[in-house]
């Protein structure tokens, strides 16, 4: 299963997503000279895979980093919170609230490189 998210430009969100949060790249296929199919996925098995797709329109443009109009969008499952909270802190990824622990377990938000909000769940 894949999600779309739309970013600003393929090079820096791989790199963001593959060096920062240790995801994996599953493909960058060239469709022409503006597209690209690329996928990356967080590590483990089943995990979704996130299609990278560059904005192309002004309107897809406003969207990068606000696909939901400020809410959390992504929920990203760890079985080593501590680890994972480290990483975020070693990268300079802004946590935007927590950690706290829930009903369902320990979790922040952080922003990703645009300002998409994902929850870190554990």
């Amino acid at each position: 299963m894949h999600i779309a998210l739309v970013v600003a430009d393929y090079d820096e969100a791989i790199a963001w997503y593959t060096e920062k949060l240790g995801f994996t790249l599953i493909e960058d296929t060239r469709l022409s000279d503006v597209k690209r199919w690329v996928l990356v996925q967080p590590s483990g098995e089943g995990s979704c895979q996130l299609l990278l797709a560059k904005a192309a329109t002004d309107e897809q443009k406003s969207r990068v980093g606000n696909q939901t109009g400020g809410r959390v969008f992504l929920f990203l499952h760890t079985d080593d919170f501590e680890k994972d909270h480290q990483n975020l802190l070693k990268h300079n990824i802004k946590i935007v609230r927590g950690p706290v622990v829930e009903e369902y377990g320990k979790v922040l938000v952080f922003e990703d490189l645009y300002g998409n909000l994902w929850d870190l769940i554990g």
